[in-house]
């Protein structure tokens, strides 16, 4: 039987979206596949959300920032890797994604230095709860109309629920709007005469009364700030429509990464659960630090013995904490196979739709540090 893989995914798709809470390495393999693309002669962009350190090490940068950074072919020959493709990385900047949606939509130029200096919109950019995850969608819009990528692989937000950006648009639009506004829609929705640009305007002079009766800048910033972004408002809803069809196109496939931790397992099934409703695959799940069963089960005295021949110093009672070791390796490893035998019943084609693949990634001695390490994900992940 052949090694599972998810190099079809790679070649037959245009977005891969690493899905899964955090802490289960969802940055690791995301960096690992576009890895892999790239061997295969892709253009690859990863577009990952604050990156560990480490892995930009990995990669030979000092950090990721929201350009596009190309890692040096030479880094890759230099470790025996041969790529043949490109890979680019960049992280999300919330901030400057919103920035460049206004400059990009505002009305007038007058209109958008107004928004990017509001001292609202400082907050709303930064601060606001669904910002990043909708700057995520938008910055996922914009890089897959770009011709110069072959495959985008996008390390979802780090949030309690990796699939909040599928609603973030939505969320995001019903905060920017105030209690005020909402009510005007409803009465010129129920008059038949709705018009948001006369609601904007509306709300918009009321604020300013209540400011100059109170003598305070904030709500005369509000006002501003809701008249100018009413030009906006229908670009969001535009573009929310448009990445959700594209969510559910042909072009999209999801990996969901996990670890075989019962509680990671869970969520990873609630994860798929939720995409197989809102009408989007799960294609494969990924299990990361898996514990192997070691080959061999040495008594302390073969172990003594061993140790012995070969002319080895392990200390004071060394022979015993390495047979202790073995024995917590091989518990963890029974653990984790009874986990990965839940999961695979879970998965059973016609519960949750087709069944996914699946790969383990073995546990590692440590976190991924270094771009050999890395390859070797990528080879798992993608064998040749």
């Amino acid at each position: 039987m052949s090694a599972p893989t998810l190099t079809p995914l790679l070649e037959g798709r245009r977005v891969v979206l690493c899905v899964g809470s955090g802490g289960v390495g969802k940055t690791t393999v995301t960096a690992a596949l576009g890895l892999a693309a790239a061997e295969r002669g892709k253009r690859v962009l990863c577009l990952t959300i604050d990156p560990a350190k480490r892995l930009a090490n990995s990669l030979g940068l000092s950090s990721m920032t929201g350009d596009e950074q190309v890692v040096s072919p030479e880094l890759f020959e230099r470790v025996g890797l041969r790529v043949a493709g490109r890979l680019s990385v960049m992280m999300l900047d919330t901030k400057r994604t919103f920035d460049e949606l206004v400059v990009r939509h505002a009305s007038s130029p007058e209109a958008r230095d107004r928004i990017l200096n509001n001292r609202l919109y400082q907050y709303v950019s930064t601060s606001l709860a669904g910002t990043q995850e909708y700057m995520a969608m938008e910055k996922l819009l914009s890089v897959k109309r770009d011709g110069a990528y072959d495959l985008i692989v996008l390390d979802t937000p780090p949030t309690s629920n990796a699939l909040d950006f599928l609603d973030a648009p939505e969320r995001l639009i019903n905060a920017l709007d105030s209690a005020a506004v909402r009510w005007l829609m409803q009465a010129f929705e129920q008059s038949g005469r709705f018009s948001l640009n006369l609601v904007a305007k509306s709300v918009a002079v009321v604020l300013r009364g209540i400011g100059k009766l109170t003598g305070g800048g904030f709500l005369e910033q509000m006002a501003a700030f809701v008249t100018d972004l009413n030009d906006l408002f229908g670009g969001f809803r535009q573009r929310a429509t448009e990445v959700s069809a594209a969510f559910r196109g042909p072009e999209f496939a999801y990996v969901l990464v996990t670890t075989p931790a019962p509680a990671a397992i869970r969520e990873a099934l609630f994860f798929a659960d939720r995409l197989h409703e809102q009408g989007m695959r799960r294609d494969a799940f990924v299990v990361n630090r898996v514990h192997k069963r070691p080959r061999a089960h040495p008594s302390r005295d073969e172990i003594e013995g061993a140790v012995a021949r070969h002319q080895l110093t392990l200390g004071p009672s060394g022979a015993e904490r390495l047979a202790r070791a073995l024995r917590e390796e091989t518990e963890l490893a029974e653990t984790d196979a009874a986990e990965l035998a839940n999961l695979d019943r879970a998965l059973v084609p016609g519960q949750r739709g087709a069944k996914p693949i699946r790969i383990e990634i073995p546990a590692l001695p440590s976190d991924v540090h270094d771009l050999s390490t890395l390859g070797g994900i990528a080879k798992l992940l993608c064998p040749d």
